[in-house]
């Protein structure tokens, strides 16, 4: 049995088959009892009020017996279409407990205890007790009507689990194929992903867990397409930021053999530039691929934030006058010494620098300032250059991500500096968040934990 649906199937009709049973089973016999128990009642009461009659005709129990002659329940009556008369199945005591109405194994004269008469049905005739009817063991048997009601009733019943147990099956079948059809769907569309067909979402048919795990899919497979599309453009960019550098070095080292140039101090020098790019792209993927791995190793000690804001404004001075762009330092009023990798964050902090001294026109500014709100440091570089594009903020981090297509890096750059910031500002525990307008300037902010 390889088949969900069938095995949901069958034990929903399992299930129901049970609980219809169990069901139809104590109704049938809550339904016989009570109507025993009616049938007793009404004998009873019918026996009470004929003897509480023949003691208001005649003053006295004398005789009564003989007006109740005993009726065994095997006797028929002579006109077989009459209705059979019930048999007696109450006695009567007198008010000394002595009977005088036999039935069961109530036997003439005996006399009763207190504590079975206590159990019986007190008789009052004028405010007074004149006796009591005793219950015996025996069964009522039921009249033709009677018997012709309870049939009736049980065969409802018997139609009615009948009923139920149809329904419940087909609410089974269409139970079961509402919730395997999700899964049957998932496994379609695992295995068109196994086959390399990425771009795969199913509908979403309810709020429960397997809505919640078709999402989750439909949220992977979105995630998986980007992440190869990602992967695939990386490559393509690592490709051409390793492939640029060499054909140059390569160009020059080819002309240089073939006597065709001659090995100048100014060829030399280029050669070294791009040289230095190879290896700052080298290094800026191994930092990333350690981040990756969780193996970004953080020498942290304490670290005042005015002193390394300062630090790394002084590295990008003179770039900002060369450009006619202001670079300013803000601190607060109290110093505020956290535990970070001063190496690591400087570097972080430097690529946002440089990021924005790339896009700031001239006359524009660049500021640096950190403050504690809700017990975390916040450190924020802002600038009024020329800001990004909302359909670029998602995806500014990502690595080798040009917002501009036709922007070559400059020398020595990677393209992965705000990949790198990311990185390290997720190994101290912390985040980092942007805020852009076109034309206004971007606004980036780094939270760590005091």
């Amino acid at each position: 049995m390889k088949s969900l649906s069938l095995k949901l199937t069958l034990a929903f009709l399992l299930v129901s088959l049970t609980v219809a049973g169990l069901a139809a089973v104590f109704t049938w016999q809550a339904t016989a009892r009570e109507f025993e128990t009616f049938v007793v009642d009404r004998i009873r009461d019918d026996f009470t009020e004929k003897v509480i009659t023949y003691y208001q005709e005649h003053g006295s129990w004398q005789g009564v017996a003989q007006q109740f002659p005993l009726r065994l329940p095997q006797s028929q009556p002579n006109n077989p279409n009459q209705p059979r008369p019930a048999p007696i199945t109450f006695a009567l005591a007198d008010l000394k407990g002595k009977i005088i109405i036999p039935a069961g194994e109530y036997r003439p004269r005996d006399v009763i205890s207190t504590d079975i008469l206590a159990e019986g049905t007190l008789i009052e005739v004028d405010g007074a007790i004149i006796g009591t009817v005793l219950q015996t063991g025996n069964a009522p048997e039921l009249n033709p009507v009677e018997q012709r009601y309870l049939d009736r009733t049980n065969q409802a019943l018997l139609w009615a689990t009948g009923a139920a147990m149809i329904i419940a099956l087909l609410l089974g079948i269409f139970l079961a194929r509402s919730m395997t059809r999700p899964l049957r769907e998932l496994t379609s569309a695992t295995r068109a992903v196994a086959r390399g067909e990425l771009e795969q979402e199913i509908p979403v048919r309810s709020q429960d867990e397997l809505g919640e795990l078709v999402a989750s899919f439909n949220q992977m497979a979105s995630d998986l397409a980007q992440a190869t599309q990602s992967r695939r453009q990386m490559t393509a960019d690592i490709a051409h930021d390793l492939g640029s550098p060499l054909t140059v070095i390569g160009g020059y080292l080819e002309a240089m053999e073939e006597g065709v140039l001659e090995a100048t101090p100014e060829r030399i020098h280029t050669m070294h530039i791009e040289v230095t790019h190879l290896q700052h792209l080298v290094r800026d993927l191994r930092i990333l691929s350690l981040a990756d791995a969780g193996q970004m190793l953080l020498n942290r000690k304490q670290v005042e934030m005015g002193a390394l804001l300062r630090r790394v404004a002084s590295s990008y001075q003179l770039a900002a006058e060369q450009k006619g762009i202001k670079l300013s330092v803000k601190t607060g009023d109290a110093p505020l010494s956290i535990q970070i990798d001063e190496e690591r964050m400087a570097q972080a902090l430097g690529n946002l620098v440089s990021n924005a001294l790339r896009y700031t026109p001239k006359g524009g500014i660049i500021s640096m300032q950190y403050s504690v709100f809700s017990g975390q440091a916040l450190i924020v570089v802002e600038d009024t250059g020329a800001g990004i594009a909302e359909v670029d903020l998602s995806r500014v981090f990502e690595r080798f991500y040009r917002a501009d297509e036709t922007r070559n890096l400059d020398a020595g750059e990677s393209g992965l500096g705000l990949a790198i910031t990311r990185s390290i500002i997720e190994a101290h525990g912390g985040e980092i968040s942007v805020e852009s307008k076109l034309g206004e300037g971007t606004r980036f902010e780094i939270r760590l934990r005091v």
